[in-house]
């Protein structure tokens, strides 16, 4: 790492080296310490890149900007066009005032002071820049961080992508601090997954919403994952960023302000809210064209006996006991008309009658607005070990989009995907969702895609009658059927005569074990 250059980067080297500075200070403390670091280099990397830009026009005297008559001197100009906060903002970049520059902190980063040099380069990027009002961390100064540890960690985070391009040395900073988002939560065990859903899991849910166009929105944001991957999904087909819109709200305080810099860092413009989505919705008038979300799991404490009237409760009043059928109705009543939601649940969702769940997803159900059902494996997230469901909602399914789907269901039985990285975290990998995603869009009817089939074991097509035979249970399970047993070229009589003779060689061979056992126990004068 000395020489500065980081054409390939070691996300896992770089947090090894960042978490062995963090000495006694739990993770979730010295998390902000990090994030609001890589942030800090992040905005100032792009303003200095914009001011070499900038930089380099002075020396072009047919620049447009030099021929302005309002401008008395070539000096005068010059002088104004590097410091002006217009030039930057209209490029989305954040003006980063003098004193909050990475090389003037760096510079100063051996002294005793850096954590209030540091605190009042933050309290002066939200001064000139209102979008980022309250959500830098602003703690640096205090007794309890060691100044030694936070000066190695300055020096760390100034090699990262120190050597590449403008651009590169960005998008290396964004990787880092998502590689860095998930490694906390890792950390942090059960409290982490309250603000971060695994990549993979992600990856899934945007694959099959496919979310080119319109308005995006997830209520429950968490650190904003959803939307990354959302406008990665956009940038990989060659779609315009600019093209959709994003809506969020996040109830947690300190995760609506990693949402506000994880979308920052990346120059994604979003209306993220703070506030809890049930009882203050902030986006109460939005028909969104797109939902994902991954809400609390089986959450007891949202509150719901204040809220038995509510009008977005269309299918029946969720218990107070549990969430999970009020995050499903607030989804449906913020859809369009041609809207596609898809979402993480509990997978007790899938098959509860308790407190009237059960009737309420028959409603749902008998609505045709449940389009896919995936059941997924066990160990995926950081704060449960319980296998999770993805719900995949259609307000209409007859549209232009896709062929007409009206009263029918794909159900696809996904547990058997995916790698345990150790004993309790398992990854999906880039085929296992390929293969999940790409299931759903056969199914569907996407233009230029193939033709879908049913698969023993995998995905079944299954009518509303199905769903109904089976008291509108929605496990895939119990759809998909088992899977088909690879046909060996063996003939019927032929395997019975070869495996009843190996029964009976094991059988004559148990019976000498139990003697020999038997001959030993009497031996030792434990014999009958």
């Amino acid at each position: 790492m000395g020489n500065g250059s980081f054409a390939v980067v070691d996300e896992a080297k770089l947090w090894s080296m960042a978490d062995t500075l963090r000495n006694n200070m739990d993770a979730a403390e010295y998390k902000h310490v990090v994030l609001g670091l890589i942030f800090l280099k992040y905005i100032s990397d792009a303003f200095e890149a914009r001011y070499k830009y900038l930089a380099r026009a002075v020396d072009d005297p047919q620049d447009d900007y030099f021929l302005r008559s309002d401008l008395p001197n070539r000096s005068d100009a010059v002088g104004r066009l590097l410091e002006d906060p217009a030039e930057y903002k209209a490029m989305r970049i954040f003006w980063v005032p003098k004193e909050a520059r990475w090389a003037h902190l760096r510079s100063h980063a051996p002294q005793p002071t850096i954590g209030t040099l540091l605190d009042e380069a933050m309290t002066a990027i939200e001064r000139d820049n209102p979008s980022l009002k309250g959500v830098l961390p602003k703690d640096y100064a205090r007794t309890g961080l060691d100044k030694q540890a936070l000066s190695r960690l300055i020096r760390l985070v100034s090699d990262i992508g120190f050597g590449n391009s403008a651009d590169q040395a960005k998008d290396i900073l964004g990787r880092v601090y998502e590689y860095f988002l998930a490694q906390f939560a890792s950390a942090e065990g059960k409290k982490g997954g309250q603000f971060y859903t695994p990549s993979h899991v992600v990856r899934i849910l945007v694959e099959m919403l496919a979310p080119y166009k319109g308005r995006v929105y997830d209520p429950c944001c968490g650190s904003g994952g959803m939307f990354v991957s959302s406008e990665k999904f956009i940038e990989a087909h060659a779609g315009e960023l600019g093209d959709i819109s994003i809506y969020g709200q996040e109830s947690n305080y300190t995760t609506w302000r990693l949402a506000k810099m994880n979308l920052a860092i990346r120059g994604i413009d979003a209306q993220i809210a703070h506030g809890d989505t049930f009882h203050n919705d902030r986006h109460a008038d939005l028909k969104a064209d797109w939902l994902m979300a991954n809400p609390p799991f089986n959450d007891s404490d949202w509150r719901g006996e204040l809220l038995k009237e509510d009008k977005r409760w269309a299918y029946g009043v969720p218990p107070a006991s549990n969430a999970n059928f009020a995050w499903v109705q607030h989804f449906i009543d913020h859809l369009r008309h041609t809207s596609l939601a898809g979402f993480v649940l509990a997978n007790g969702s899938m098959s509860s009658n308790q407190s009237g769940e059960g009737e309420i997803r028959k409603a749902i159900i008998e609505a045709d607005l449940v389009d896919c059902m995936v059941a997924l494996p066990g160990q995926l997230f950081y704060s449960t070990q319980i296998p999770v469901c993805l719900w995949f909602l259609a307000r209409n399914k007859k549209n232009e989009r896709f062929r007409d789907r009206r009263g029918e269901t794909l159900f696809i039985d996904a547990r058997k995907t995916g790698t345990l990285l150790d004993r309790v975290h398992r990854e999906l990998s880039d085929d296992d969702v390929i293969q999940i995603a790409g299931t759903y869009h056969a199914w569907r009817g996407d233009k230029g895609g193939s033709a879908y089939a049913n698969v023993p074991g995998f995905c079944k097509a299954a009518k509303l009658d199905d769903i109904r035979r089976h008291r509108h249970v929605l496990t895939p399970g119990r759809y998909v059927g088992a899977e088909e047993a690879e046909d060996d070229g063996e003939q019927f009589d032929a395997k019975m005569n070869r495996l009843s003779i190996i029964l009976r060689q094991q059988t004559a061979d148990a019976t000498k074990l139990d003697a020999a056992i038997a001959a030993n126990l009497e031996a030792l004068g434990y014999g009958e």
